[in-house]
Order: structure tokens, then sequence, then C-alpha cells
């Protein structure tokens, strides 16, 4: 049993090692955005307005457009409708590239401010 101890020590103090270094950047990550609180409430504000106004201007356009198209050639299809899903697909393309790169943007700060330490 004596012997046995020598050798798990240098375990051990290793993965405290570790758990303080994730510790420490979990502390710092906290820290970071308490000190950027009211850019991030504006920030993530703006960001919710992108996505919205990126889904809704599609659709409302593929409407008007569906509803001018029905009003001039009327026919057996509803452009009104085929267009309102048109529109609302691409505003979710639209605002899934918008989150996409802003995600991108974090991770990139994220991998910066990791780097630096």
């Amino acid at each position: 049993m004596g012997a046995g101890m020598p050798d798990r020590a240098p375990e051990r103090q290793d993965v405290r090692r570790g758990t303080g270094d994730r510790i420490g950047a979990r502390e710092s990550r906290k820290i970071r955005a308490r000190n950027t609180r009211d850019r991030t409430l504006w920030h993530g504000l703006g960001a919710a307005g992108i996505v919205g106004w990126s889904v809704a201007v599609p659709t409302v356009a593929g409407v008007l457009l569906g509803l001018w198209i029905d009003r001039r050639w009327p026919g057996e299809i509803s452009w009104a409708l085929a267009l309102l899903l048109a529109g609302v697909t691409l505003g979710c393309l639209n605002a899934w590239y918008w989150v996409n790169q802003e995600s991108r943007m974090i991770e990139k700060e994220e991998a910066g401010e990791d780097s630096r330490r």
C-alpha cells in the first residue's frame, strides 16, 4: 500500500491543475461577461432584431408579390400562399446565416482570448 502512494500523487496533482485551469477560465469568462453586460444586452437585442427582420421582410414581400400576381393573373394556384412559403423559407435561411456568422465571431473571440493566456 505504501509503495502505490508515490505513483498516484502526480496523477492527482495533474487532475487538480487541470481542474484549476478550467475553473480559472470559467471565472475569466464570468468577469468578462459582467464587464460587458450592457454591450451584451444591446448586442443581443440587436441580434434578435436582425433575425426577426430577416424573416419578416422576405415573408411580407412574398405575400405582397403573391397578392399582386393573384389579382393581375388569377388562376388555380394561390401565388400569395406559394410566395408566403418561399418568403418564410428564404427568411429562415437568412436568419440562420446571421446567427451562424455571429456564432463564428464569438468562437473567434474566445479562441483569441484563450491563446493570450
